[in-house]
């Protein structure tokens, strides 16, 4: 199973892609996490150890040259547009149970729109875990699906987008759809948070048709709390975590 999980900043995007994750590696499946929004700590939310010292991939200068045959943070030139990464997950990731994690930092575009070093690295990682990793893979992205290319976009199973409810949330659910369009991901699920009533579930339905809803998680004090201390939301007592069980069930049975 792959997931992307993706939404507007500030709807609790990683807060539900740390629940799933967790979930899950409970559950006994191996998970391969990955953080690939660069504003984002998915290592953090999940509870791994030292998440502040995690050095994102596109940051590691030497690696990139390495794989690439070109200094990172340059444009032009040449570089190799497919480099190995097949070591990659199991050689940089940390470890957390039945987690591996890895942050990948942002992908850069030159002005004329060619793709750099760091850029070739990135796309050719999640490629490869995308279409070669046998784990479970969860992506916590930005507000969009700048890492998936269309070679990619057929193996996702799910694009997951995280709205809560305001109309900005819904604008942003809205254009993450165009984009995923425009590559044939049409495997979409929507996920409510920040629900603190029948009414916020029904003004996300009835704002939002044709969309499909795998459920809706509860505005809860505790989660607010657990991002404030920064804590793992799977380390409070929430009932976020049952809804997540639930929708992992109809994730896994659909």
């Amino acid at each position: 199973m792959k997931f992307a999980v993706s939404g507007k900043g500030g709807v609790g995007k990683t807060t539900f892609a740390a629940l799933l994750i967790r979930t899950l590696s409970d559950q006994g499946r191996k998970v391969l996490a990955i953080d690939a929004d660069p504003d984002a700590n998915l290592a953090a939310g999940l509870g791994i150890a030292g998440a502040d010292r995690i050095v994102p991939i596109a940051e590691m200068k030497e690696l990139v040259l390495e794989r690439t045959g070109a200094k990172p943070d340059t444009i032009g030139g040449y570089f190799k547009l497919n480099p190995r990464v097949d070591d990659l997950p199991d050689a940089l990731s940390a470890r957390l149970g039945n987690i591996k994690f890895m942050r990948l930092g942002g992908v850069k575009k030159g002005g004329s729109g060619c793709i750099c070093p760091e850029s070739a690295l990135l796309r050719a990682l999640v490629m490869h875990i995308v279409l070669r990793r046998d784990e479970v893979v969860v992506m916590d992205m930005e507000a969009g699906i700048e890492h998936l290319g269309r070679s990619t976009a057929k193996a996702v199973d799910k694009l997951i987008v995280v709205v809560e409810p305001g109309r900005r949330s819904i604008d942003t659910a809205e254009h993450i759809r165009r984009l995923a369009s425009e590559i044939n991901l049409n495997r979409i699920a929507v996920v409510g948070n920040k629900v603190r009533n029948a009414s916020d579930e029904e003004f996300l339905r009835s704002a939002m048709p044709g969309f499909d809803f795998l459920g809706f998680l509860p505005h809860d004090n505790a989660l607010i709390e657990a991002d404030l201390k920064g804590i793992s939301p799977y380390a409070v007592d929430s009932p976020a975590k049952a809804a997540v069980g639930g929708m992992i069930e109809k994730l896994t049975t659909s």
